[in-house]
């Protein structure tokens, strides 16, 4: 959950100062002579305007309807300009009596205000050997094999492309284990300010990581026959081969991509009262560091946690201390939504027992931003943190869901129709603490969370009801100190996902052993895919730290740094990954590798956000190199090198390492 922190502490104040403002403009208005009055029309006042300015309050221009009188247009607009800025009272004559009280008395924005905020990236990228030399079958592969390489998988069937060399009669076997890719977004946050304390805000993507050079005028999909998906449609007899492509067209679902050019992921409200703040709507959901519930609102994040909720928060200001909660709609299982179109209805849930349900209750202590420097001013030591727990609960569910067929549930009274549903009867509780410390240059953050639940009939357990426990539990840290006005900071990070001894993989699966058969809880963790702590392994082969942990010592500095926001540095990182458990590695062994990352960043000194060095605004560049050394976790087992069972003859069981290189730009505004 997004706590409203730099809201929060408006409410508190609103009132006073609102009231403070309403009667300072009260007294003035008694003192000051009413202006005199006019029969033309009047147009709304400026904002924060109560009374007319001294110059407004001169006599108008004589008429020119008058004998003898001179047309004299400065003087009409002068007149008009007076009008425009003088109300109308409640007998109707012009004027503002102390009892009169107007929206500007107490907001500063009385009229609709529209502000734009979000950024545009584009991101080149080069993976090479991210298969890391193993020889996996496609469907179980850590990182599938490029396709246009060929090699010789475990099971046999080797993949032998022969369309490559310099002589097109006796051509060679393609080999390239290198894949280079490159990607853009262009993210809008509008905010719709309609006073002080109502405002609308949504998050608006175009683009959205849209591969360069993916939608040329000579592909095309449509829907394919029975299971095939989308298959290529009909060539442009313009373009008939993508050499004679002559432009790009806009990313149409169904058409030439697999979605549009434009999503809209989130739309809420926010309404402040004066005992706290409500929230309604598709919001995004983030809570402490981020490893659980992570809104991905960082610049390079591909990943991001969104909920449809309706949420209170309210606090004690003097104490720094909000407390709130929220109803949130998870699934809510099938709807009709089908059975209507775009000529109108409304959609609605067919089923209120499939619904997954959700409530969450927070409490949190977060210093105000000022009294917080204050006190580090003056070696104080400053302590944030909080906690945040959930409940979510489900009583039926949709039949095979999950990719698991299931066995259809046996009626006591012979009846085998279950009309699609199946029963599911899960609680799971879901308690998260974050916890900050502050010292002078020094920080110290960690997050724990743990998921405990019961599943009574899971998928894949069989037609009799067997509990499936769920076991989980996740631990991150984060450990900073600056030195050298800021310039020098130095990093270590830690964190650990319980892992799973019934599992063979450390990534998920839909297979039968989705949830261990009923041999033992499911224990694997999985980090958000937000949290990011490294360029391969984590990011990219895994997709997340998910049954392992980690160490990351860092360091970075800030070779150029000023207070309008222009920078340039560089970042060196360690990363060691080990399995929690053994057994979930190819290789049965705790050591997954190691990973060095590099990277150079320049930030510019324009736009506003700059103004703070710690924040990010403006134009921005980074070029990033990281390689991953596998270790004994991601080799073979010798039962998989033994000649026996080796029918593609492979002889080169040795792993290898991996490279990237990214470049980024980005504008932020």
């Amino acid at each position: 959950m997004a706590l409203p922190f730099a809201l929060m502490g408006v409410f508190a104040s609103t009132a006073s100062t609102a009231h403070a403002q309403s009667d300072d403009k009260a007294t003035d208005s008694k003192a000051s002579p009413a202006p005199p009055p006019s029969s033309g029309p009047t147009s709304p006042p400026p904002r924060g305007s109560l009374l007319p300015t001294p110059q407004d309050d001169a006599a108008p221009a004589p008429s020119s309807a008058a004998a003898g009188a001179a047309v004299d247009p400065a003087a009409d607009q002068r007149e008009l300009e007076g009008q425009g800025k003088q109300r109308p009272t409640a007998d109707g004559l012009v004027g503002s009596r102390p009892q009169d009280v107007y929206s500007e008395d107490w907001f500063s924005r009385i009229r609709p205000v529209l502000e734009l905020h979000g950024y545009f990236r584009t991101r080149g990228e080069l993976f090479h050997n991210f298969s890391l030399g193993r020889h996996d079958p496609a469907g179980s592969a850590l990182w599938p094999q490029p396709i246009d390489n060929s090699y010789s998988p475990v099971s046999g069937g080797a993949l032998n492309l022969g369309m490559c060399g310099n002589d097109p009669n006796r051509p060679d076997s393609c080999q390239d284990k290198t894949q280079a890719t490159a990607n853009m977004r262009f993210r809008i946050n509008p905010e719709l300010h309609i006073s002080d304390n109502l405002r609308i805000m949504a998050q608006i993507d175009m683009l959205d990581n849209l591969v360069l050079g993916s939608t040329p005028d000579s592909y095309a999909m449509q829907p394919g026959a029975g299971s095939n998906g989308y298959v290529r449609a009909g060539g442009n007899p313009y373009a008939p081969i993508s050499l004679f492509s002559n432009t790009q067209g806009p990313p149409t679902a169904g058409v030439n991509g697999w979605r549009n050019s434009i999503d809209v992921k989130r739309a809420w409200g926010e309404y402040m009262t004066p005992v706290g703040q409500i929230r309604f709507g598709r919001m995004p959901h983030h809570w402490g560091l981020g490893m659980m519930w992570n809104s991905g609102d960082n610049i390079d994040a591909d990943y991001h946690s969104t909920v449809d909720r309706i949420m209170f928060t309210s606090g004690i200001k003097a104490l720094d201390l909000y407390f709130g909660g929220s109803w949130d709609f998870v699934s809510s299982g099938p709807t009709n939504a089908n059975a209507y179109s775009v000529y109108g209805g409304q959609p609605y849930n067919t089923g209120n027992l499939t619904n997954v349900n959700q409530w969450s209750l927070f409490v949190a202590r977060r210093t105000n931003p000022e009294l917080q420097r204050l006190q580090l001013s003056r070696n104080q030591v400053v302590i944030n943190g909080g906690l945040y727990a959930v409940y979510r609960s489900q009583y039926l569910d949709l039949a095979s869901s999950n990719g698991i067929t299931e066995t259809p549930w046996t009626f006591t009274n012979g009846n085998p129709n279950n009309n699609g549903l199946e029963r599911r009867n899960a609680q799971i509780f879901i308690p998260d603490a974050w916890v900050q410390i502050l010292f002078k240059k020094f920080r110290f953050e960690a997050e724990f969370a743990t998921v405990w639940g019961n599943i009574e009939r899971a998928p894949s357990t069989g037609t009799n009801a067997s509990d499936t426990k769920v076991r989980q539990y996740g631990l991150t840290t984060q450990t900073e100190f600056k030195a050298i006005e800021d310039k020098l900071r130095l990093n270590l990070g830690f964190g650990w996902a319980s892992g799973d001894p019934w599992q063979d993989s450390l990534q998920p699966t839909n297979g039968t052993n989705a949830f261990n058969s009923g041999n033992g809880p499911v224990s694997t963790f999985r980090f958000n895919p937000a949290y990011n702590v490294d360029l391969i392994f984590f990011r990219r082969i895994l997709s997340r730290v998910e049954g392992a942990y980690y160490f990351r010592p860092s360091v970075e500095y800030d070779f150029i740094r000023n207070p309008g926001g222009q920078k340039f540095g560089g970042n060196a990182a360690v990363i060691w990954s080990r399995a929690s458990e053994f057994v979930q590695t190819p290789g049965h062994n705790r050591d997954l590798g190691l990973e060095l990352n590099l990277s150079l960043y320049y930030q510019a000194k324009d736009g506003a956000l700059n103004d703070d060095p710690d924040k990010l605004g403006g134009f921005f560049a980074m070029l990033q190199y990281g390689v991953f050394f596998p270790m004994g976790g991601l080799n073979y087992l010798p039962n998989i090198t033994n000649n026996t069972n080796n029918p593609s003859g492979i002889t080169d069981w040795s792993t290898s390492s991996a490279h990237t290189i990214r470049l980024f730009l980005g504008i932020v505004y």
